[in-house]
């Protein structure tokens, strides 16, 4: 009798002895059928029913450049001791790199201003709760602010304005008061959402009165005016912290190669960064009881050799936590270039926009995934920011700079309605995900138009995947990690999250 006769006579006893007294059956017979009961036939029968009775879930998120699917939540996958695929993508948390600070974008005048002027008390709360809140929405856990204004405020100013022709050396007309209506209630909220959100900022000019054209447009630092730009920065932080809003990082200059013709901007070269932090601004802050990181460049990937210039010179480079880096002109591995440099200084990308000049999801969501979530992140940035956090229906308000720029999210100025912009679902597909403390691990990548990057959350070691197909077709491609393999199908021009815990 074959083993397949004798399991199908085997199931016609048992079903006739299940209607049997049990004082009638034999004892061999009950060790049969307990057997079949069992599946002791054989394990065979047990993997068919169940391949992989252990195998663990993988929660999934994935966003459709066709929106049908905006950060969606996926069921049904599950590791599994299947062979790898062709197209296989390995984590591996055994090779591990850059712990992150996060993810968010600028808290810009014009983002506190809509929020704060623009949006319901219950609006606001909504907003808020969805960008920086931890239990739902985005999560964001890094933001940045100006120092005075930038070209998305609604007045040109700096912290210490005085009459033209004057001075304020001593610094005492210093104040954050043109802070106190917008952006430190907005700040402030965000902290008591997320206590862990880290703060930087970066100014966009000196007061006029420290500059070689006395006006907050274009012009240079003065030399004579080192020291007291150093103290105003450091009176900046002191300010801050005593509202409760302390500094994780700051920057020397937004853009210091770049002069805007209509909105507040300062050039400074490498050398004159590189003397005005050795000799002021970092030994000033090398006395804080409370230390802020100190960053270089905070401009475009395509001049790597401004920031290594300044990193080369010896009294500079002590005071260097690391380097921080824009979207607008270059590619993202300079950023990699910097860094293996300098492996010891750390890395953040601290500044882009999307606006009306790339409106096409199918195109543009990929190449923020490829540059700015995946290209950044890859490339050693701890910290990945875009720049508004939230701009209205006309692209502001702003006086002077960029007229189609896009907010993360957009505030109807009327209505308050808000409209998640796919620069939101760039960031949550990675800030809702990977959390402060994150590592980032070892995963494969550039396979047939998939890209990865991977995460290990340091609070519960879960792993958190970013895939995009930046394909123009689908893929179906496996994720192994250890000896366990997951199977998935992705569109093109699409992007998915992935999250599960690895085995005890």
């Amino acid at each position: 009798m074959t083993e397949m006769s004798l399991k199908n006579t085997l199931r016609k006893r048992f079903s006739t002895l299940r209607k049997m007294p049990l004082n009638k059956v034999s004892a061999p017979v009950l060790v049969l059928v307990f057997l079949l009961g069992c599946g002791g036939a054989g394990q065979t029968q047990s993997t068919a029913i169940n391949p992989n009775p252990d195998g663990a879930a993988v929660k999934a998120w994935v966003t459709h450049t066709d929106q049908s699917k905006l950060l969606a939540p996926l069921e049904g996958l599950r590791f599994g001791a299947n062979s790898p695929l062709p197209l296989n993508i390995e984590v591996d948390p055994g090779q591990r790199y850059q712990e992150m600070v996060g993810f968010g974008a600028n808290i810009t005048d014009a983002s506190a201003w809509l929020i704060q002027n623009k949006l319901s008390a219950s609006q606001r709360d909504a907003l808020l709760q969805d960008l920086f809140g931890q239990t739902s929405g985005a999560g964001f856990s890094f933001t940045r602010l100006t120092i005075g204004a930038s070209d998305f405020s609604r007045r040109h100013y700096s912290l210490d304005d005085v009459p033209a022709g004057q001075t304020d050396y001593p610094l005492a007309k210093f104040s954050i008061d043109p802070l106190r209506a917008d952006v430190l209630p907005v700040v402030k909220s965000a902290l008591a959402l997320n206590p862990k959100l880290r703060v930087m900022a970066s100014p966009w000019s000196a007061p006029a009165w420290m500059k070689t054209n006395d006006s907050l447009v274009q012009g240079a630092l003065r030399p004579e005016a080192y020291d007291a730009f150093a103290r105003y920065l450091s009176k900046f932080a002191d300010a801050m912290a005593m509202e409760g809003v302390p500094l994780y990082a700051l920057t020397v200059q937004n853009e210091p190669h770049f002069e805007p013709k209509d909105y507040p901007g300062m050039r400074v070269d490498s050398m004159g960064r590189a003397r005005f932090i050795g000799e002021h601004l970092g030994p000033l802050f090398a006395q804080r009881t409370q230390p802020v990181r100190l960053l270089e460049w905070d401009h475009n990937w395509d001049d790597p050799a401004a920031p290594l210039q300044v990193l080369a010179d010896a009294k500079a480079r002590p005071y260097i936590a690391g380097v921080a880096w824009h979207c607008y002109a270059g590619d993202v591995a300079a950023q990699s270039q910097v860094h293996d440099a300098y492996p010891d200084k750390e890395t953040y990308f601290t500044e882009c926009s999307g606006g009306d000049w790339k409106p096409n999801w199918r195109e543009t969501l990929p190449w923020y995934m490829h540059n700015l979530i995946i290209g950044t992140t890859r490339g050693w940035a701890k910290g990945v920011l875009l720049w508004n956090i939230a701009l209205d229906e006309n692209h502001g308000p702003h006086l002077g700079g960029c007229t189609d720029c896009r907010g993360v999210v957009t505030i109807d100025s009327k209505s308050g309605e808000i409209t998640r912009n796919f620069d939101y679902y760039a960031l949550a597909h990675a800030s809702r995900f990977v959390r402060p403390g994150a590592h980032r691990i070892e995963s494969s990548n550039g396979l047939d138009g998939l890209e990865s990057v991977a995460f290990q959350n340091a609070d519960d070691n879960s792993i958190a995947l970013i895939v995009l197909n930046g394909a123009a077709d689908s893929r179906r491609f496996s994720v192994s990690f250890g000896n366990r393999t997951f199977e998935h199908t992705m569109p093109g021009a699409s992007v998915a999250t992935f999250v599960w815990n690895p085995p005890r």
